[in-house]
């Protein structure tokens, strides 16, 4: 599967605000979107001091954002939206909560990685049970009463220590519930819409896909 190699910065800085896709050095490091609030590139001044984006524009930043957040490529999100489309009611908060219920999300949400991306390598090499049974996929929905947990043998990782005892390491969601010493948790419930905590519009991202 196709990787994003370069500077995750440039990301951020294209969006204009922080994604927080490098872990505790986004909250450690003055970040350079605060230094160049401009997209990256030659032309990105030029584009700073454009008035207004057209219809389309926001609807594609909006989708952009929201898929680098996750760490996902375009052909894994449309498929996402897809299944929140077949499953009825709100499309744009059936795509959120698909997101947030996957494999490499929740090792994040847990604080067992102090980013998406590192929570992916994670659940890829194998340090990852649901259920008792080891998962090395990223994607792979957790559903309401599932028991996730590092393996007893990468317990102690210096990742894991080092995510658990951050002090920017971000609270608890309420639909999942958390045993850190045994590095255990529960998925209490589904997650809702006001479970999570992001400003989004979704609703940009369900009219540009829709056209």
């Amino acid at each position: 599967m196709a990787r994003y190699t370069k500077a995750v910065c440039k990301l951020c800085r294209r969006e204009g605000q922080k994604l927080f896709l490098k872990g505790q050095k986004c909250y450690t490091e003055k970040c350079p979107v605060e230094r160049r609030a401009y997209p990256p590139g030659q032309h990105g001044p030029a584009h700073a001091r454009r008035r207004k984006q057209s219809e389309y524009a926001l609807q594609l930043r909006e989708k952009q954002k929201v898929k680098r957040m996750y760490g996902l490529q375009e052909s894994q999100f449309r498929n996402l939206f897809r299944k929140a489309v077949k499953k009825g009611g709100v499309t744009g908060e059936n795509l959120l909560i698909g997101l947030e219920k996957r494999l490499d999300n929740i090792i994040f949400r847990l604080g067992f990685a102090s980013s998406r991306n590192q929570a992916r390598q994670l659940v890829r090499h194998r340090h990852v049970e649901v259920n008792g049974r080891v998962v090395d996929i990223p994607s792979f929905e957790v559903r309401a009463g599932d028991d996730i947990a590092v393996r007893a043998k990468s317990r102690r990782l210096a990742v894991v220590e080092a995510s658990l005892t951050a002090r920017t390491r971000p609270s608890l969601m309420g639909w999942l519930a958390l045993d850190e010493k045994n590095r255990v948790a529960r998925v209490v419930r589904p997650p809702t819409r006001e479970d999570i905590p992001m400003e989004v519009q979704e609703q940009l991202i369900v009219e540009l896909y829709s056209k």
